[in-house]
């Protein structure tokens, strides 16, 4: 399957044969690290919210490397636009600590694939949306079309103040002013400063889940290499007509 957005087509060529498995052995070393740590133990929480086995979707689950942080898993759909990362998932880290029995890895573009229908209690990303993909009110209508009745959407991002983001000098400027600014001039400065959804922090993520979505959680985390928000949001209105998850490539 191609992608069919500049960013999935940038992440399929990012992650070829030789970065995948580069990454994957990399995933064999992370498990002291302490924010790989730190998400895994959040996505167990997220989990634990349930009182029941869940079905779970991850958006862009690269090599699986947090499959085995999924509390009462039943069943895990993993997409991901990379084909090479999804042959590495097919061994994901700690297999013995994943609690689902079914995994389904599936090549696509989520920025515009179909994610289905009531079909998930959970939906998360970890790395992705904010990072390499943006975050924006068509990824939040298709999470909340894929969730079922009270199901969770988990993401990380990057945020707009992490070191990790050039400080060009326009950046620089735009945040010593931003907070001198109101009305338009504001949202159209916020829009800069979080390249329309490439970066999100507190506000945006606020004003994307505003009306679907119960925020449970929000915090800031660094890893060793950003500076992320971690969201954990409940449904509370669902949004669009039924639709299924493409099958463009299934493992």
């Amino acid at each position: 399957m191609t992608a069919a957005t500049d960013w999935g087509r940038r992440a399929a060529a990012l992650y070829a044969a030789d970065y995948a498995r580069k990454y994957r052995a990399h995933d064999d070393e992370i498990g002291t690290v302490e924010a790989y740590v730190r998400f895994c133990r959040w996505l167990g929480e997220v989990g634990d919210r349930f009182d029941r086995d869940i079905d779970v979707l991850d958006l862009g689950c690269g090599t699986g490397r947090y499959f085995r942080a999924l509390h009462r898993a039943r069943s895990i759909v993993g997409i991901d636009a990379s084909a090479a990362m999804l042959a590495e998932a097919r061994t994901p880290l700690a297999p013995q600590e994943i609690t689902a029995t079914r995994i389904e890895l599936v090549q696509g573009d989520i920025l515009v694939d179909d994610l289905g229908a009531s079909q998930f209690d959970l939906v998360y990303s970890v790395g992705v949306l904010a990072e390499h993909s943006p975050l924006n009110a068509r990824i939040v209508a298709a999470v909340a079309r894929a969730l079922r009745p009270g199901g969770r959407f988990a993401f990380t991002t990057v945020h707009p103040e992490s070191a990790s983001i050039p400080r060009t000098l326009g950046r620089t400027i735009g945040r010593l002013i931003f907070p001198m600014t109101r009305g338009i001039a504001r949202r159209r400065l916020h829009d800069r400063l979080t390249a329309r959804g490439m970066y999100a922090d507190e506000s945006l993520i606020r004003e994307l889940l505003d009306d679907t979505f119960e925020i449970e959680s929000l915090e800031r985390i660094v890893s060793e290499a950003h500076l992320h928000c971690m969201c954990t949001a409940r449904l509370m209105r669902a949004g669009g007509p039924p639709c299924a998850l493409s099958p463009h490539t299934k493992e």
